[in-house]
């Protein structure tokens, strides 16, 4: 995708990740609007970046989506850029009573149903422009999971799988479709300490890599791995799956 010029939407865009990619995406002339839960964050972020445009969004709500969507498509018609970044990270006892049920639903409403559905209110406007893209954060543990995060982990499987479907059907379309496949980034996500961990990819350098693989115009299978992830990507065909995901889940 071209790094200047666009008109971007960034769906979980107050903070980590997609607040960092807003601030790249801002800096290179593009126009930048970010959606997100706290609108005392959107105002600050507006007081630091006020070229950046910032709307309350709960990704939960089907009704706060489908009006988020009329008023962008109405504010925002050169619209040809969307990142899809919105989502929560929970741990999880399976073993313990019932109560994991409720945050694997929470889990399964954000990261998966939030994401299909502001894709498919926005999918019809980025076909009508001459070239767009659609960029969907996932992880490395889509491709090895942490034992400790079962639904976040298979979330992010799931919208693997997906984007490889939704890829393959727009093929004949504008729409570029992407997949952001982070390793562990020192980012809030999964709590405080994630953010200052030494042994997570500091956020700036995650940012620049990525900005750098996007700059290029040959992405194969439509996914943006950094170095970092390299690893858990290739796991499987590496034939070394077993050995990542036992060190990973304290089994050896």
């Amino acid at each position: 995708m071209k790094l200047t010029g666009n008109t971007i939407l960034i769906i979980g865009g107050t903070s980590g990740i997609g607040l960092a990619l807003a601030e790249a995406f801002e800096s290179r002339g593009n126009t930048v609007v970010i959606a997100g839960r706290r609108r005392e964050r959107l105002d600050e972020i507006k007081t630091a970046y006020p070229r950046v445009e910032g709307f309350a969004l709960d990704v939960d709500s089907p009704e706060a989506i489908s009006a988020f969507a009329a008023d962008i498509r109405k504010r925002f018609p050169a619209l040809n850029v969307l990142v899809n970044n919105a989502g929560i990270s929970r741990s999880e006892d399976l073993s313990s009573s019932k109560d994991w049920l409720g945050v694997a639903e929470s889990v399964i409403s954000t990261n998966i149903l939030g994401v299909l559905r502001v894709t498919a209110e926005l999918l019809p406007l980025l076909a009508g422009q001459s070239h767009s893209t659609v960029i969907t954060t996932t992880s490395g543990l889509a491709f090895v999971p942490r034992s400790a995060y079962p639904t976040y982990c298979a979330s992010k499987a799931f919208l693997h799988s997906w984007l490889q479907s939704l890829r393959v059907q727009l093929r004949t379309s504008s729409i570029e479709v992407l997949e952001l496949a982070p390793p562990y980034v020192q980012t809030e996500l999964a709590g405080a300490a994630q953010a200052i961990d030494p042994n997570a990819m500091p956020l700036a350098d995650y940012i620049a890599e990525v900005m750098d693989l996007l700059g290029h115009e040959d992405h194969p299978d439509g996914e943006i791995l950094v170095e970092r992830v390299r690893a858990l990507r290739t796991a499987e065909k590496g034939g070394r799956y077993g050995q990542i995901f036992a060190s990973m889940n304290s089994l050896v």
